[in-house]
């Protein structure tokens, strides 16, 4: 063995020997073949002396600068655990054990707007929210339903053929979770426009990821996911752009546990308060008529 010739350096490993640390790296030659070889074999050893005596955080960085990124977890390292099914944790949105994720957000949201919840409002299938965000200012709570003879509705109509509904009727309109079960979007964003009073408000909330909702599926259709781009750009064909705020909810983890069928509580409030935008598990909507129509 030529293990003499290293360097001071590589000698200052510790009490491990040379001659053990080439003979773990490289195995020991035992053929004039294998010894023909040495030199790039005791190189590769000096190398594996300089990663054992570096930190885990220099290497990476090395490792970074050289060949990029790399993926953590590495490739086939990812630990799937109860996820590794092919069937959700739950198909009902974890509705029967406790707060759904998405309704965490859109109660978020209204309550940050409960201001604009006064007067008359329009709730669609419920008055839910409006007692809840609006309590003693509302003076007039209705109940949209497309199904005639529903027996919460006060109002019967079909939002993208609604020429009965009066214009100019309501300072509030609660439009959660419904956009994505009309087909024709515009239409009904126009009859919502037209039903508002001047200086109305409309809050509006749909999934940008989702499963299927079964039960509306089967029954009148489900059509769409929503961005925040395409949510601007239908709104913004009946608004003026400078009443229209939209902004979403989300990340990759609330993202998959929605899919999963978790609930809120089973999840930090940091891990739903943070939001990526690349990941719009709901996107929201505040839109506002002008107290004058511009043209």
């Amino acid at each position: 063995m030529k293990a003499t010739i290293l360097t001071p350096q590589v000698q200052r490993v510790g009490r491990t020997s040379m001659s053990s640390v080439v003979n773990s790296s490289i195995g020991t030659p035992s053929s004039s073949a294998a010894s023909a070889d040495r030199p790039g074999t005791l190189w590769q050893a000096m190398k594996n002396v300089v990663k054992r005596m570096l930190p885990e955080t220099t290497r990476r960085r090395i490792y970074d600068k050289r060949w990029g990124p790399r993926r953590h977890p590495a490739l086939g390292r990812v630990r799937f655990g109860s996820f590794r099914q092919l069937e959700p944790i739950d198909r009902h949105f974890g509705m029967q054990w406790g707060q759904c994720i998405d309704r965490y957000y859109i109660e978020s949201f209204l309550a940050e707007h409960e201001a604009d919840v006064c007067g008359r409002v329009l709730e669609v299938s419920d008055s839910v929210y409006t007692r809840r965000f609006g309590r003693d200012r509302v003076t007039q709570p209705d109940i949209l339903h497309v199904t005639p003879g529903h027996p919460r509705a006060t109002v019967t109509a079909d939002l993208t053929s609604a020429d009965h509904l009066p214009s100019d009727t309501y300072d509030c309109i609660i439009l959660t979770q419904t956009l994505q079960f009309i087909y024709n979007v515009p239409a009904a964003i126009q009859t919502l426009y037209r039903i508002l009073k001047p200086g109305g408000v409309l809050l509006a909330t749909f999934h940008g990821t989702s499963k299927i909702a079964r039960y509306d599926m089967d029954r009148w259709g489900e059509y769409w996911r929503f961005t925040t781009l395409s949510a601007r750009k239908l709104f913004t064909e009946a608004f003026p752009e400078s009443t229209v705020a939209v902004r979403s909810y989300g990340n990759v983890l609330v993202a998959i546990a929605f899919l999963e069928g978790l609930v809120a509580a089973e999840l930090r409030r940091e891990e739903l308060d943070y939001c990526d935008p690349d990941y719009e598990v709901l996107v929201a909507v505040r839109a506002v008529k002008p107290r004058q129509d511009i043209q």
